[in-house]
């Protein structure tokens, strides 16, 4: 009993206690003689005195051996203690009553356990229906798969969405047959090509476009998303997927194309028109040289104005998916020499001293045309943005396998924030729209757009106030 880590005291059937050992006097803050002149009852809490009372007669009347039950003990101090008390009643050879063993274990540390686990508990259940909530609500289809790609939990919206490509229901299980189709809408994708196939088997991607449903009229785009989920020791776990309904914005990005084509091709036929009787009439010899000089300027705008047009023209053609390039043999030395000369007056005129570096001939399978707009708008930026007195070099470097076009200026630069986007459409840097510069936004686009088509690379490297190199590598 004295070594005991339970609290227990022997107590007489009246009620007196007869021992109690060290563990429930440190329980109660008493001390052991205090503790000893006492009585049960003095040391119950008043509202459980009564209960205990008609168990131990219980007990004492042989009706039962023993009890267990929750308890509320005064401590010295004035607090209560809430214990688990266990009684028993010993007796002699003749069965007559000796005295009660009664071992108190403290619940106070477990019933507040308890109490915050149960708090947890509740604060767990709000969280959990909130993300529910929030699950439910949000615009994006959202869901979860483990990693055998089983179906583990998916929102209203993702159901709503893949309605369409599964009118007749889902199996709850990635690679299931559907109306689901690739970027161009030209072909269903297998079920290996799937996005969620894809997830489940560990890929990462983002932005994978696709659209679902049977009738085109009724078809949605969905930007397609997913991240692997891992376990405590990293491994695959499952996949999370994101879908996001961009319908609306591929409408408007056809309407867009469409609008451009149809623009370009109605602008061209008056434009080259135009352009026939101004150069017959700047040569007329009865014009006089004021008129042919005014001529001049009209038919060099005109010109400008065509060129905006067959970019645009060009634009709209490569985002159709049509061709965009024709190869054939041609000397590609020859055309940058051409384009080199070409943007010379324009060089002088800004004080720019232009360089070429070109062998004296190339002969390689490229679009000629094509290549000589990438030079022409490649070199005019260089001079647009470069400052009297100031350098752009051309060159082009041959191996057995490759040529590289190589345009550098010692021009203002770049700025940093400008450099993620300076290749994508109708997008001008802040220098352009700090010096006013005119332009679409078109040129570099355009630039890449050709390069890749002939299956070559493009970058750009620039340090405001050093300059801007670009350099292009196309296969022979």
């Amino acid at each position: 009993m004295e070594h005991s880590p339970v609290g227990m005291i022997v107590i007489a059937p009246t009620g007196e206690v007869l021992a109690a050992n060290t563990a429930v006097c440190d329980m109660l803050g008493y001390e052991p003689d205090v503790l000893t002149s006492m009585t049960a009852q003095d040391i119950t809490h008043p509202d459980d005195v009564e209960a205990d009372r008609k168990l131990a007669m219980e007990v004492l009347a042989g009706t039962t051996d023993s009890f267990r039950v929750t308890r509320r003990y005064l401590r010295f101090d004035g607090s209560v203690v809430v214990a688990d008390l266990s009684l028993a009643l010993l007796r002699d050879d003749r069965g007559d009553p000796v005295h009660f063993i009664s071992q108190i274990v403290d619940l106070s540390e477990r019933r507040a356990f308890e109490a915050r686990l149960e708090s947890a508990e509740r604060q767990i259940d709000v969280e959990r229906r909130r993300a529910e909530a929030v699950f439910d609500t949000v615009a994006v289809g959202l869901l979860l798969l483990d990693a055998e790609g089983n179906h583990q939990l998916r929102n209203a919206r993702h159901r709503e969405l893949l309605d369409l490509a599964f009118p007749a229901g889902r199996d709850g299980q990635a690679g299931q047959d559907g109306f689901v189709y690739d970027a161009e809408q030209t072909r269903r994708l297998s079920s290996e090509e799937m996005p969620e196939v894809r997830a489940a088997a560990g890929e990462e991607f983002q932005d994978m476009l696709i659209w679902v449903g049977d009738q085109p009229a009724t078809r949605r785009a969905l930007s397609v998303s997913a991240r692997s989920v891992r376990d405590g020791v990293g491994g695959f776990a499952g996949a999370a997927m994101a879908c996001h309904d961009v319908t609306d914005l591929m409408r408007a990005i056809q309407v867009k194309d469409d609008f451009l084509a149809s623009v370009s091709h109605e602008l061209r036929t008056p434009l080259t028109s135009v352009l026939a009787y101004l150069e017959l009439l700047e040569g007329a010899e009865h014009v006089t040289p004021a008129v042919r000089n005014q001529v001049a300027a009209v038919r060099r705008n005109a010109m400008r104005l065509s060129h905006l047009v067959a970019d645009l023209l060009f634009t709209a053609t490569a985002t159709s998916g049509a061709q965009v390039i024709d190869p054939f043999r041609v000397d590609l030395a020859m055309i940058m020499r051409e384009a080199v000369e070409a943007a010379r007056p324009d060089a002088e005129d800004g004080g720019v001293v232009l360089e070429v570096v070109v062998p004296e001939t190339v002969r390689v399978v490229v679009d000629g045309i094509r290549l000589r707009q990438v030079a022409d708008n490649l070199i005019a930026n260089a001079i647009k943005y470069t400052m009297p007195d100031g350098r752009v070099r051309v060159a082009l470097c041959v191996t057995d396998e490759e040529v590289e076009i190589v345009v550098a200026d010692s021009g203002e630069g770049i700025d940093e924030s400008d450099l993620a986007d300076i290749f994508s459409t109708f997008v001008r840097g802040q220098n352009a729209r700090r010096r006013l510069v005119p332009g679409t936004g078109l040129g570099l686009s355009i630039v890449r757009t050709i390069v890749e088509a002939h299956g070559g690379v493009v970058s750009l490297e620039s340090t405001v106030g050093v300059g801007t190199t670009v350099r292009l590598t196309l296969p022979r």
